[in-house]
């Protein structure tokens, strides 16, 4: 806007030798930015300040110079300085140099666009990535532009295509009853137990192998989750917190687990109340690798008449599957599954100690009725 003498209020313009024009301003912060680039005319040159002095007097400014950081560097100190555990920092590193950086690394921050988003996510999916990467991928993008919105650097997050986020996730095969016990009785006597307790409560592995003796409450039949061991890609064991808040919880198991646990105890967890209750055939910590390769995992999976893909982890399934037949709501599942999702409305809502005792004791007589009738 000009004054009564036709001098700028804000802002400065000036002719370039070139004919195109150049604009500049004092912003907020007591500097002197200049614009982006250059205008063929005057009158372009002074709309586009125009623009800039509605945005400050709006409140709505924010510093250029922030956001003129490559993304390159901008991602790699993101990840650097978030408070996750050294498992979540591995993947996100691995997605970041896989995914992420060889694409989208040469732009400056306020250069991608939500063309350049959505053109990334197209050539990650034509390249052969899996929608489950690739979601990922976006996902972690996202979270790093959220944070560039939170921290002024641009005004609006560029990852706003719906259903980016997330992938189609086939099927995952359960046990019944029958297949559970049969599996568990062609383990190795030592790990018995681990299938069947993975199997009735539906802890991850993580979980599983973090548990001391004295997680597990023998008079009352509850397993007290509170931390979890993950292997990481270097070889090395983290152990920490669970996977999530919702993962600190404590889950009732059926009675009929009681015996199946006292023989475990004495024979095969380490003394003492702080004893891990799952070991290796040679002690120590159970790695997953070890235990597929001692077990002969695929060859079992055909003795006991499950599919070839059948994974460990689809005991947790079993149990989320069970559970759900023992008549659990979709809020007490959450709450003994551990399960932290983006819904809000779910995330903070937790099942009753005595409603899960409740589906415990359901799973109990449903198991019992199968062992009466093949006793």
């Amino acid at each position: 806007m000009a004054n009564k003498k036709g001098r700028r209020r804000f802002g400065a313009v000036r002719e370039l030798p070139s004919g195109r024009w150049q604009a500049r301003y004092l912003g907020p912060d007591g500097r002197t930015h200049p614009a982006p680039h250059t205008f063929p005319g005057k009158r372009d040159a002074e709309q586009w300040l125009s623009v800039v002095e509605a945005e400050i007097l709006r409140g709505d400014w924010l510093d250029p110079d922030l956001a003129r950081i490559s993304f390159a560097d901008y991602g790699w100190a993101w990840i650097k300085e978030r408070k996750v555990s050294q498992r979540t920092r591995d993947e996100h590193d691995s997605i970041w140099r896989n995914h992420v950086e060889p694409f989208l690394g040469r732009y400056q921050v306020n250069q991608i666009s939500t063309e350049v988003i959505r053109r990334w996510r197209s050539d990650l999916l034509d390249s052969g990535r899996s929608e489950d990467r690739t979601a990922k991928a976006y996902r972690l993008v996202r979270s790093m532009f959220t944070t560039a919105v939170d921290d002024g650097r641009i005004k609006r997050n560029p990852c706003r295509i719906k259903g980016a986020d997330q992938h189609r996730t086939p099927e995952r095969p359960h046990a019944s009853i029958e297949e559970v016990y049969r599996l568990a009785d062609l383990m190795p006597r030592r790990y018995r137990f681990l299938i069947l307790l993975a199997a009735f409560s539906g802890l991850r592995w993580g979980e599983l192998i973090a548990l001391r003796v004295r997680d597990l409450d023998r008079v009352n039949m509850v397993a007290r989750v509170a931390r979890r061991t993950a292997e990481l890609r270097s070889g090395r064991l983290d152990v920490g917190p669970t996977k999530s808040a919702a993962g600190v919880r404590t889950v009732a198991l059926p009675r009929f687990l009681a015996d199946e646990l006292a023989e475990h105890l004495a024979e095969f967890a380490e003394p003492g109340s702080d004893g891990l209750l799952f070991v290796g055939k040679r002690g120590g910590v159970l790695r997953r690798g070890n235990f597929r390769r001692e077990v002969d995992w695929k060859k079992i999976l055909v003795k006991a008449g499950l599919p070839e893909g059948f994974h460990f982890h689809d005991l947790r399934h079993t149990g989320n599957q069970m559970a759900a037949e023992a008549g659990a709501t979709t809020r007490e599942l959450m709450q003994r599954m551990g399960q932290s999702t983006a819904r809000a409305a779910l995330i903070y809502q937790h099942a009753t100690s005595a409603r899960d005792r409740q589906i415990a004791d359901e799973l109990n007589a449903r198991v019992e009725r199968y062992r009466q009738r093949e006793s």
